[in-house]
């Protein structure tokens, strides 16, 4: 079936989605499908929950929320304004993770978040060179709206990484639709349900909510994955590069002409990331011999071990030959000759073995 030239126009898209503010709404379908996705199959293992239930809602309240806040401060400042303050998310997220998480980061990733977060400058002044002058009709208020949509983001994500690394990814992506949904659902009925009323159903109006939804519920399937791998502080800064996706959309899709300040941009996001990176991949390096060194010990010990008992076991199964020989002369008195012979046998062996092993084991001792 041909898609409606009506749907692609750029016009369409911004009155359904800046015309009219319906953020919880926009979400809620990305929390039923993680709901219906994952919760199914937490009530296909059939066993108890790994955590509190309430602190499963207590994250899908803060996510839902930085959703709200941020997509309704559009509404209030200028498009510049959230994209530079967005970035207060990433110093939220390493403070945060500092505290409860307990990790330690070198200056040398400092240095990989400020290149970043100077890339996204070069966005905003790209933008204010491109006679971006819109200021929003309650731009302190828009402001606010961001910086704490902000912090709202930096506590869900870091807390999603915990439970990710403590709990299971599972177990936290259907709690977190569910929950997630009942909260949405409750919000859209008391703020939302004039505005939906107002909308005019067609196909233009309903395919860019499921392809939102669709688009989001991905990006939620995904982060837990990259979470458990690098942790909120990379993702946070990896985020910084949709805004350079943006830019390309903008050249394709719709045909728009940018700031070559845009492309400044892109690379310096992209070196940030790699700065980053190559930081964290250089502790995991480091860290690597020394977990391989101790779990060689205890085999290393082991061997020592047993090599020095060799020679106590040798001399012990000696005196036994010997004490066996000797039981057996004393009951057959007439085969005298028969069990001096066996005796002397026994113990020559029993010789010639225990010269084989000394050295080992004195080696072992040095």
């Amino acid at each position: 079936m041909e898609i409606p030239k009506q749907l692609c126009s750029k016009k369409t898209l911004i009155a359904l989605f800046l015309g009219i503010i319906v953020p919880t709404s926009q979400s809620f379908l990305n929390y039923l499908l993680l709901s219906i996705v994952f919760g199914s199959q937490v009530l296909y293992r059939r066993r108890r929950l790994r955590a509190r239930w309430y602190y499963y809602a207590l994250l899908a309240f803060v996510d839902v929320e930085a959703n709200y806040v941020v997509v309704r401060a559009y509404d209030y400042t200028s498009i510049t304004s959230v994209m530079l303050l967005d970035c207060w998310s990433i110093p939220c997220v390493l403070f945060l993770t500092w505290i409860f998480l307990k990790t330690r980061y070198k200056i040398g990733q400092f240095i990989g978040v400020g290149v970043c977060v100077a890339g996204l400058v070069l966005v905003v002044f790209s933008d204010v060179h491109a006679s971006d002058t819109q200021k929003g009709s309650k731009p302190i208020l828009g402001d606010m709206l961001v910086l704490g949509g902000s912090m709202l983001y930096a506590i869900s994500n870091v807390g999603e990484e915990f439970f990710v690394k403590n709990v299971d990814r599972i177990e936290l992506m259907g709690m977190l639709g569910t929950f997630g949904a009942v909260i949405g659902a409750c919000q859209v009925c008391i703020f939302e349900r004039n505005a939906l009323r107002s909308i005019n159903w067609n196909a233009g109006a309903v395919l860019p909510f499921l392809g939102y939804a669709v688009a989001l519920f991905a990006f939620y399937v995904l982060v837990p994955i990259l979470l458990k791998m690098s942790g909120a502080a990379l993702l946070n800064i990896s985020l910084l590069t949709s805004d350079m996706w943006a830019v390309l959309i903008r050249i394709f899709a719709y045909h728009e002409k940018v700031d070559w300040l845009y492309f400044l941009a892109f690379g310096a996001v992209t070196v940030g990331i790699i700065i980053y990176s190559s930081c964290c991949e250089e502790d995991k390096i480091r860290n690597q011999p020394e977990q391989d060194n101790i779990g060689d010990q205890p085999k290393e010990d082991a061997l020592l071990n047993n090599n020095r008992n060799k020679p106590i076991d040798e001399e012990a199964n000696l005196g036994n030959c010997v004490g066996e020989h000797l039981i057996l002369r004393e009951k057959n008195g007439d085969g005298h000759s028969i069990a001096s012979n066996t005796l002397q046998h026994g113990v020559a062996e029993s010789m010639i073995q225990l010269k084989n092993v000394r050295p080992e084991g004195l080696e072992s001792r040095k």
